[in-house]
């Protein structure tokens, strides 16, 4: 017996595997009923929903996009946050016509809003594409997530898909549906139901947060990043803000130091930013990118 044999029959399985056993299983009339217990469990899906096996399903929800990452080699994430309302500036001047012809006021002052935001959705796909494009001579490539819905997250996965690179989004399930935009690596596009873990996925392999203007799920996000990082339970990385004229107006960080309620020194936690080679430049000094042999993998990992 030549030791390949040898090696084979040593290392066979002393039982199938579960995807060999499901395939096994005939169906029986007498138990294929709605109400019977006679499935496997990890094939019933209505043993799997049930209220008591909600640690299971979260445990899952952890593991699902973990595995799948780590087979994918992906190490090293920039983190894009920011509004689904935002749109690209062609949608947003045909919105704004279609509202100047319907002569409705309130229709044409959104529409004149929605205009004047739409060229952080430029900033946001090309930042995606100089992330993309620039991390690919890296040691370990650098890849783009968002939460792969429609307006910024739209624009940052469309940034990456536009210099052939792949990215990542992680949608979760609302009560309004929310299908995954076009742009995002089909192998990498996962679908939470809870907040949480998909929150912990956006920030265990990032090496840099970026937020554009958004409302609650863009605050959330952002803060809960800034919280992590001010109490030491995650390392500290760049936090860009896009925009300084609307995070100031929107948030006043200077009346939080002033009334005690956060420290001086926590205003260097984030930095403003207004274009995307700015935002790069950041990055690039901050973790060298521009020397050789940088590496961005394992080194920079969270703890879990």
């Amino acid at each position: 017996m030549d030791a390949m044999n040898l090696r084979q029959k040593l290392h066979q399985r002393n039982f199938p595997t579960a995807e060999e056993a499901a395939q096994t299983v005939k169906p029986v009339e007498r138990y294929g009923g709605p109400q019977s217990s006679y499935r496997l469990a990890f094939t019933d899906e209505q043993f799997l929903l049930r209220e008591e096996l909600r640690p299971v399903r979260m445990q899952l929800e952890l593991l699902k996009a973990e595995m799948i990452q780590r087979e994918q080699h992906i190490e090293s994430t920039i983190v894009i946050y920011g509004s689904s309302r935002i749109v690209a500036p062609d949608v947003a001047q045909a919105q704004l016509h279609a509202a100047r012809a319907s002569g409705d006021a309130r229709a044409i002052r959104h529409a004149t809003a929605a205009l004047e935001m739409s060229h952080y959705y430029d900033e946001a796909r090309r930042f995606s594409q100089i992330v993309t494009q620039r991390s690919s001579t890296l040691d370990t490539p650098i890849y783009v997530v968002t939460g792969g819905g429609p307006g910024i997250m739209e624009a940052g996965n469309r940034g990456a898909h536009d210099v052939g690179g792949r990215s990542i989004g992680l949608n979760i399930v609302l009560p309004h549906e929310q299908a995954p935009n076009a742009y995002i690596t089909p192998e990498l596009c996962f679908q939470f139901h809870y907040f949480g873990l998909r929150k912990m996925h956006f920030v265990m392999r990032s090496i840099a947060l970026v937020c554009f203007p958004g409302g609650f799920g863009t605050l959330d996000e952002m803060f809960e990043t800034m919280t992590l990082v001010q109490t030491g339970k995650s390392r500290a990385r760049p936090i860009l803000l896009f925009g300084r004229a609307f995070w100031e107006k929107l948030i006043d960080f200077e009346h939080l130091v002033d009334r005690g309620m956060i420290s001086p020194e926590d205003l260097g936690l984030f930095h403003y930013v207004e274009t995307a080679e700015e935002a790069w430049a950041r990055l690039a000094d901050h973790y060298g990118f521009d020397e050789m042999g940088t590496i961005t993998g394992e080194d920079y990992a969270d703890e879990a």
